[in-house]
This record gives structure tokens, sequence and C-alpha cells, in this order.
């Protein structure tokens, strides 16, 4: 993604502005196109906020499916270019075979237990530290893990967004 400062995001039309931040939540331009009202900016920090309101006020559903366009860690599959960066910074495209068996055998109890993919904001994140944590959250009730899976979902917009724009 190339940079953007915060007035020109301020400046472009609908359709730019969604496609400079469509993907800043993972393959869901909706939470761009209902923010882009709210023009404009007066930080990156600002964006941020509005775009996590409009998820908050989403339906549980529109909520539900934002999940579900997360690609599942340490699966080697298409994925955003986005997500792939940061899953290879925290090391998951390389993980021994042993690894990649345990990964997939947590992915596949904790999607079958919530039905949605585990979300992490893995940047800074070692393969340890993100297959303990997909064991101590399988262990959450529904409720618990969808709000938790949510806040890291706007972790990760937050990241990306701090990528992006710049000033």
């Amino acid at each position: 993604m190339e940079e953007v400062t915060i007035e020109e995001l301020n400046e472009v039309g609908k359709d730019d502005f969604v496609d400079i931040l469509g993907s800043i939540y993972e393959t869901s331009p909706w939470v761009a196109e209902r923010a882009f009202p709210e023009r404009p900016f007066a930080s990156a920090d600002e964006l941020q906020q509005t775009m996590a309101r409009v998820v908050r006020e989403a339906t549980a559903e529109e909520q539900l499916a934002l999940l579900r366009a997360h690609p599942n860690l340490g699966e080697q599959t298409e994925m955003t270019d986005a997500s792939e960066a940061e899953q290879a910074a925290a090391g998951l495209d390389q993980l021994t075979p042993e690894q990649y068996e345990t990964f997939n055998r947590l992915n596949e109890t904790y999607e079958e237990q919530f039905g949605f993919p585990f979300i992490m904001a893995v940047k800074n994140q070692t393969p340890a530290v993100i297959r303990e944590a997909m064991e101590r959250r399988i262990e959450h009730s529904e409720s618990e893990e969808f709000t938790t899976a949510l806040e890291e979902v706007h972790e990760i917009a937050e990241l990306r967004i701090e990528e992006l724009v710049t000033g």
C-alpha cells in the first residue's frame, strides 16, 4: 500500500477513499464506505476511531462476516497483501511441519467452536506466543471470544492505518 496523508484522504472522492481504505478491515470495504461521510478527519487516530465505531454499530451478521473474512493464521492460502505481510513478519510463513500441523489443528478446533477463524494482531509476535493465545482462547465462551476477536480486528486495523496514513 502506498502511503497517504490524512489531508489527501479528506480530499478524495468516495470511490478512491474506499479503494485506499477498503482493506483496512479485511476485505470489508463497507467499513470505509460508512466512514466516508464522517470526513474530514483531523488525524489518523480519528479515522481509526470512526472506522471502529462503524464496526461496533454494524449488525451482528455484518460483524460475523467481517470476522469470517480473515484468513487462518499459519495457513498457506490466498490472503490479502496486508495479511500476508503481517503473518510473514510473525514468522508464520516459516513454520516447521510440526508447527504447521499444530496451527492447522488449533485453527480447525477454534473455527468449529466459534464459527470464524482465530484472529490476532500478530505484529511483533512469535509463533509460540500465537499458539499459546490460540490454546488459551479456545477456552473462552462464545460471546467472550466474539468480543475478543473484534478487539483484535480493531487492533489490526489500527496497525494498518498507522502504516498507511502519514503525517
